[in-house]
């Protein structure tokens, strides 16, 4: 077994419970792609056992703190088991569920999301990588499914040294599956949507979009970076007159008005627009448009800290337009899914773009991932959703 020796001082991390060794913390020592390690204080205590990643700026993920413990096959069985089971107990109402969910279920860089009756999986770290074939097994024996495909697209793999991976791991078939949520159906490509196919981390949220459009009489919405359209049949299904959804995908917007058809609603109560979202709310501004309810939920505008300060501008302006388009009384359903952008720093955006559109608001509900997107307490990083829901007083 390779040993890894870490500077001194530089082991309060892992003494704290956090999975990551960056680069800088290492005195000595190195392993091979996704070896495992066993992880030393600078006077030679053990810390951890990890994977080792000689490309990446996060050197070792941790696996174990127990010295004990043997990263074997009986080990993924246990973690995999436990995340699955956990799954199980959270009364989920769709059969869309993230099964397991990287560091905060003890395993660093793998993303595994079931769509119906396909596995999707994203080995995101060299870790899992090594284990692959071993990980796809274990996790259809437990599910009882027979196929998994990969999407190990993610930038992610480029930082680890890793090339990106798509295809099926196991099985075979048609990449499009169907899904049923709060009671809705809605359809996904597990082969091109995006990330493993779709926004499991949206799910609560969409139901309270629904649950508040019908509280607060919301009868015009704005549903914009729309997407697939799952917030627009939510919209819907409480009770919206009529519903604005905006995108720059022309396939997302097509799947968007089958997804209307397929639950049961009128598509005449749809207007579909395929413009930038910015350029098309400056436009509603200067036509007068007033709207009860907008949604924003755009793409990741931060993929890390050295993208805080662009983002936050861009994130303010959106949310600026946004309030300036709302009536008195309406709501913003306002998201950022960029990790580097806190919680305490998304209210502070919002608030500030409030300001500048000269509108007073006030929060009456904060918004995170799905329950089955757990964060581990050491582990802050894996908070990157957070939404508000903010009425114009």
């Amino acid at each position: 077994m390779k040993t890894i020796r870490l500077h001194e001082g530089k082991e309060r991390s892992l003494l704290r419970g956090h999975p990551w060794v960056f680069d800088t913390a290492i005195a000595r020592g190195r392993a091979d792609l996704g070896e495992t390690v066993r992880v030393e204080a600078a006077d030679g205590r053990f810390l951890a056992w990890g994977a080792y990643a000689p490309a990446s700026r996060i050197r070792v993920r941790a696996w174990s703190w127990d010295e004990a413990e043997r990263i074997d096959a009986a080990f993924f069985e246990r973690r995999l088991r436990a995340a699955i089971e956990l799954r199980a107990r959270l009364g989920i109402d769709s059969d869309g569920v993230r099964l397991v969910h990287g560091e905060s279920d003890g395993l660093p860089g793998l993303i595994v999301d079931r769509y119906a009756d396909v596995l999707v999986a994203q080995f995101g770290a060299s870790g899992v990588e090594r284990h692959k074939a071993l990980l796809a097994d274990t996790l259809l024996r437990l599910t009882g499914l027979a196929r998994l495909y990969e999407r190990s697209d993610a930038g992610v793999r480029q930082r680890e040294g890793l090339p990106a991976v798509t295809g099926w791991l196991r099985g075979q078939g048609g990449t499009e599956v169907t899904i049923r949520e709060h009671g809705w159906r809605l359809t996904l490509d597990v082969a091109s949507g995006h990330k493993t196919g779709y926004y499991l981390d949206q799910r609560d949220s969409r139901r309270a979009c629904a649950e508040w459009v019908r509280r607060l009489g919301c009868a015009e919405v704005l549903n914009a970076y729309c997407y697939t359209g799952g917030f627009t049949v939510a919209a819907l299904a409480g009770g919206a007159r009529h519903v604005v959804s905006v995108d720059s995908s022309a396939p997302a917007l097509q799947r968007a008005q089958q997804h209307v058809q397929l639950n049961g609603l009128d598509p005449t109560r749809c207007t579909w627009v395929d413009a930038d979202v910015n350029a098309t709310l400056r436009a509603y501004l200067a036509e007068g448009r007033r709207f009860d309810m907008i949604i924003l939920d755009p793409p990741k505008l931060a993929p890390s800290a050295a993208h805080l300060e662009r983002a936050a501008r861009a994130y303010k302006d959106v949310n600026r337009l946004a309030f300036k388009l709302l009536n008195p009384g309406g709501a913003l359903l306002t998201y950022s899914c960029s990790g580097a952008v806190s919680v305490e720093l998304f209210q502070k955006i919002v608030a500030s773009a409030a300001h500048e559109a000269g509108v007073r608001a006030a929060i009456l509900q904060r918004h995170s991932a799905a329950p089955d997107h757990p964060v581990a307490l050491a582990f802050p990083e894996g908070e990157y959703l957070k939404g508000l829901l903010v009425v114009r007083t």
